[in-house]
């Protein structure tokens, strides 16, 4: 069994990655119910939360629905990253993470996310700190190093280890690549290999079907799979993944039927979270993962991504179900 501090996470967790603009409550309540194992918030600017400003505060809101989750901060000045976890742990999250591996240029440039790569002790002094100033499990997910001269992974594992961290998860990728090219995670399973590391190890980047999960699995020896833009507009990658590793067999896709409601579903939760205006707004990203492959869909997505009013909103998704019965996709 994986376990992060005293939280079981079961043989071989599948994890929602934190994702800005997407990882909100109304997301994560989709891929809870597809058998996420352990999902993350959108990360949190520390400063942000302890000058309490709205956006940063809303990001606390957890629901018990969706336990365990983890809330990640990022950040780079000490005394606001001690701060900010006790914050953080008012919140009662069951893991507090650490955002090391943003490769945004507003946040890598302050040092914070990605940033601190360049910087290891730093890195490594800062972990200690929010390890010291909290009673929750901390974790913490980077990337792979700055850039391909400055990969020090390896070390950096065995160092947040030694601080006291609970896990890691690496997204196989430098600061630099951003998300362009292919995830190398060959130095993930190094680190797996590492006698030294005895924390869960959670591969992150490029696990798009069950297929390559299955594979990444058996090939880096990882201790989970943290999936992120793979799942967008898709929660449903969870049951398949898990039903590919118990079975080896492929589900069908998601239904027209299931599309419809989760798409239903998600703007319903997304107008009560945010409200109507911001929810329906930020809602229009999802539609195209949602339909992807639907012929002849862009009229429809045309109305759904210029319209404000949600009772018209509900209404041509309640078009697209109809008109979409029946048609293979």
């Amino acid at each position: 069994m994986v376990k992060i501090g005293d939280i079981n996470l079961g043989e071989f967790p599948l994890l929602l990655a934190p994702m800005e603009d997407v990882s909100d409550p109304p997301f994560r309540a989709l891929c809870k119910e597809q058998g996420c194992d352990m999902m993350y918030t959108e990360f949190i600017s520390v400063e942000g939360l302890i000058r309490d400003a709205t956006k940063s505060v809303q990001k606390l809101d957890i629901y018990d629905y969706e336990r365990p989750v983890g809330i990640q901060i990022f950040g780079a000045e000490e005394d606001s990253m001690r701060r900010a976890a006790e914050i953080v742990e008012e919140a009662k999250p069951e893991v507090l993470d650490i955002n090391f591996g943003c490769p945004v240029k507003k946040v890598t440039c302050k040092m914070a996310g990605a940033g601190i790569l360049q910087d290891i002790d730093r890195m490594v002094k800062l972990t200690d700190i929010i390890v010291k100033s909290t009673n929750l499990p901390v974790t913490v997910k980077t990337r792979l190093g700055w850039d391909d001269n400055t990969i020090r992974i390896e070390e950096v594992a065995e160092r947040l280890q030694d601080v006291g961290i609970k896990a890691l998860s690496i997204h196989g990728r430098t600061r630099k690549q951003m998300y362009k090219g292919e995830a190398d995670w060959t130095l993930i399973g190094k680190i797996k290999e590492n006698p030294r590391v005895h924390i869960p190890i959670f591969g992150n980047g490029d696990i798009n079907s069950p297929e390559k999960a299955k594979l990444y699995r058996e090939k880096y020896g990882v201790d989970g799979i943290m999936i992120g833009r793979a799942s967008i507009g898709n929660p449903w990658i969870f049951r398949e993944v898990k039903h590919y590793f118990e079975t080896g067999e492929l589900l069908p896709p998601p239904t027209i039927k299931e599309r419809v409601a989760a798409a239903r579903q998600h703007l319903k939760h997304s107008i009560e979270w945010k409200g109507e205006k911001l929810g329906i707004l930020e809602m229009r990203r999802h539609y195209t993962n949602y339909f992807r492959g639907f012929r002849n869909i862009k009229p429809y997505r045309m109305k759904l991504v210029t319209n404000f009013n949600p009772d018209d909103v509900f209404g041509i998704l309640d078009q697209i179900e109809e008109d979409y019965s029946g048609v293979q996709i």
